[in-house]
């Protein structure tokens, strides 16, 4: 048998690739492989990654502790429910005030010297256009029930917030606190027997607590200002809104309202 050229070999093992559809070379001369794994390659060098920066708050402390004071001075010098609703109304220390209010503030309405004060977490589209609270589809709700109870013309109803949060979110702690001297104002005037705190909003920022709505609805608490010189029985019960969307709960919210009126017209014992 006559062996091949080298020549003859080559072209035919080019023949080949170019049929495989080999056209060209990536190198001039040839590597081997498998002597290249043998070797390790060089390690790249390590790069420190410099810790993330930490983006500030929109609202700082100090500018938390200034509108908290503000709000306080602003609130001891309003004598009756309408100098408080005016002073409201003229404080510009709740970003609430420009982000979500469309129109005005959101006070209060009912007797002024109610028994009862409803309170809520912040006033909705149809609160920021007439200027009352609870007065849309859930005020409406609440309004039933109380004159189902009894207690309608007893009460005095308003918010955590005076101005509507946008896209009707939950306030935030920091709006809630800076707007707690005008609702504590708003107690101290009123002097009231009960407070019903409506919707875990409202119970949580109320009574310092971090536990759920259902787990607080239909306890008694004590709520405390934030001098302690003043202390409230306080009811957290449902939301309307909540009703709304699961009126099968509206059984628990009536027992929490005749908890209320039970006790409300327990006879007070005289010492």
């Amino acid at each position: 048998m006559t062996t091949p050229s080298p020549t003859a070999a080559v072209e035919s093992l080019l023949a080949f690739w170019a049929d495989a559809g080999v056209d060209g070379l990536l190198l001039d001369e040839p590597v081997d492989r498998i002597e290249a794994g043998r070797i390790a390659p060089p390690q790249a060098p390590v790069r420190k990654v410099a810790p993330p920066v930490l983006q500030t708050p929109a609202r700082s402390q100090p500018e938390l502790s200034g509108a908290v004071a503000e709000a306080q001075a602003r609130a001891a010098e309003a004598s009756d429910l309408e100098a408080l609703a005016a002073a409201i109304a003229a404080f510009d220390g709740c970003a609430l005030k420009f982000e979500g209010a469309a129109r005005q503030s959101v006070f209060a309405r009912g007797r002024p010297d109610a028994p009862v004060m409803v309170i809520g977490e912040g006033p909705g589209a149809e609160e920021d256009a007439k200027g009352l609270p609870f007065v849309g589809r859930a005020g409406q709700l609440l309004d039933r029930m109380l004159a189902a109870a009894g207690i309608s013309e007893r009460v005095l109803i308003t918010n955590t917030v005076f101005w509507r949060p946008p896209g009707n979110r939950t306030p935030t702690t920091a709006e809630q606190t800076i707007c707690a001297p005008f609702l504590e104002r708003a107690i101290a005037l009123v002097q009231p027997k009960l407070l019903l705190l409506v919707g875990g909003a409202s119970a949580k920022a109320m009574l310092k607590r971090e536990e759920g709505i259902l787990s607080l609805r239909g306890r008694w608490f004590e709520w405390r200002s934030g001098d302690g010189g003043l202390e409230v029985p306080a009811l957290p019960t449902l939301h309307p809104a909540f009703l709304l969307r699961q009126p099968a709960a509206k059984k628990r919210a009536w027992l929490d309202l005749l908890t209320l009126t039970e006790r409300l017209d327990r006879p007070e014992r005289r010492s």
